[in-house]
């Protein structure tokens, strides 16, 4: 389980520091790939295995189904840190989360994955969320939260 918010700056080539206890429990290998929110996922893979595995359940049909899978499986990629423990976060992810070289990122972690935020998303999200929290934990009382 990934808990915790770490803050790291991600350096001129676009590497980032994966916090110790994330690197211990995402493994040697592991997926990078869009997030919603504007952020991005990181999921050890065997959660990505059971992540693809229900997208691959999903009806070819339903257009949705297959925005959703076009949307986590086209900006996949496979990852592993350098012996400092950087990460390299691609041009074209970064961009979607706008995230700049040499700016800071948050690193969150959310149970089965971890989350990567440019500091002012996060920021922005973050004020627009938690003054909320008790409202949305009563909209999720129908599913047991």
């Amino acid at each position: 389980m990934f808990m915790g918010e770490y803050s790291h700056t991600i350096d001129a080539k676009g590497r980032v520091i994966l916090p110790a206890d994330f690197r211990a429990e995402l493994g040697v290998s592991f997926i990078i790939t869009k997030g919603l929110d504007h952020c991005l996922f990181l999921y050890a893979q065997a959660e990505w295995e059971a992540l693809a595995a229900k997208l691959r359940q999903l009806p070819l049909v339903r257009p949705e189904a297959r925005a959703l899978a076009r949307f986590f499986f086209s900006s996949a990629r496979s990852l592993e840190c350098d012996k400092q423990g950087r990460f390299l976060v691609p041009a074209n992810l970064r961009s979607y989360a706008g995230i700049a070289l040499k700016q800071t990122v948050v690193l969150t972690g959310t149970d089965s994955r971890i989350e990567v935020w440019s500091k002012e998303q996060w920021r922005s999200y973050s004020d627009e969320v938690e003054p909320d929290v008790a409202a949305i934990a009563a909209t999720l009382a129908d599913v047991g939260i």
